[in-house]
């Protein structure tokens, strides 16, 4: 049976499913779990960065909702990593706005993966995932039709095809960046949804990282719809049914291999064991120093890699 705190989410080539681990996150796929330096360029050079040019650190405005199709690009930052011998390192900020330093081994290629903004929120005390899927709006949008609007920048797709309990899907856009929230099997009401248009916020920096924020519902908006719902985005360390649920940065997917990165205070033991990951049929691996999870799955080489040499230095 699906879990509860499945994401959905396209692969390269075909879609997948991700079960969530319970320090790390599920993907597949989509859910949580329990979860750039330049070089020569290769053959198959990563996705083009977004330009830092067209990232602005305002809180971003309502984007058309008619999206480009032919050209969606990758939803996905590069960012230029600093050589120091055979180590690189990033500075990256996380979806909750904590900036921090991450110093990995070259040979993982974390700039060329990109990064993606993960987060949880609480709507009416129901959890929900706000996920930016790899490649981007055609993942949920497949090149059709919304089904309705509720703001320039926020729109309702249909259930997709083999996506089990999940529902409707809200699309939001924020800037060059595309956040899914998957509905379940508990759905979200109108209410819900003219809430999570009107108040969820993203602001993008200039160094093209997304920060997700939930307002307040303004003074005086009564009982009228979204006006007395509660909402908060989920806080780094929080968890739910054994996962972490808090702001994280996932880097790579789709075919690729994949490191999640969630601030944990404390290095606090998730409440259930790892669930077994199926991400391309392998398990998804974790180790927690300094304030934060890494997780990891992928080629072995690269998950013992990942494992026991990045280290994040929190700001």
């Amino acid at each position: 049976m699906t879990e509860q705190f499945d994401v959905i989410e396209a692969g390269g080539r075909r879609p997948r499913r991700w079960i969530g681990l319970a320090v790390v996150l599920v993907l597949v796929g989509v859910p949580v779990v329990g979860l750039l330096s330049s070089r020569e360029p290769v053959a198959e050079p990563a996705p083009k960065p977004l330009p830092s040019s067209s990232r602005t650190s305002t809180d971003s405005g309502p984007s058309p909702s008619r999206l480009e199709r032919v050209t969606n690009a990758p939803n996905v930052v590069h960012a230029r990593a600093v050589v120091d011998g055979d180590m690189e390192v990033l500075d990256v900020v996380f979806p909750d706005g904590q900036r921090a330093e991450v110093r990995y081994p070259a040979e993982l290629n974390l700039d060329r993966l990109g990064s993606r903004p993960f987060h949880g929120v609480w709507v009416d005390g129901r959890y929900r995932q706000l996920v930016a899927p790899y490649n981007g709006e055609i993942e949920v949008t497949k090149g059709g039709e919304p089904i309705r609007e509720f703001a320039p920048n926020v729109t309702l797709w249909p259930r997709q095809s083999g996506s089990a309990s999940y529902g409707q899907v809200l699309l939001f856009a924020f800037g060059p960046w595309r956040v899914a929230m998957y509905d379940r099997w508990q759905g979200l009401d109108f209410d819900d949804r003219v809430a999570l248009a009107e108040r969820l916020r993203g602001k993008v920096t200039d160094d093209g990282y997304l920060i997700l924020s939930a307002k307040d519902a303004p003074a005086g908006t009564g009982s009228g719809a979204g006006g007395t719902v509660k909402m908060r985005m989920a806080r780094a360390g929080e968890i739910a049914m054994g996962d972490p649920v808090g702001p994280q940065l996932w880097f790579g997917g789709g075919a690729s291999d994949m490191v999640m990165l969630i601030p944990t205070p404390g290095c606090a033991e998730v409440r259930t064991p790892p669930r077994r990951g199926r991400w391309q049929g392998r398990a998804v691996r974790d180790v927690c120093r300094g304030g934060v999870r890494i997780g990891a799955t992928g080629d072995d080489g690269f998950v013992t890699a990942a494992l026991d040499e990045i280290r994040v230095k929190l700001k």
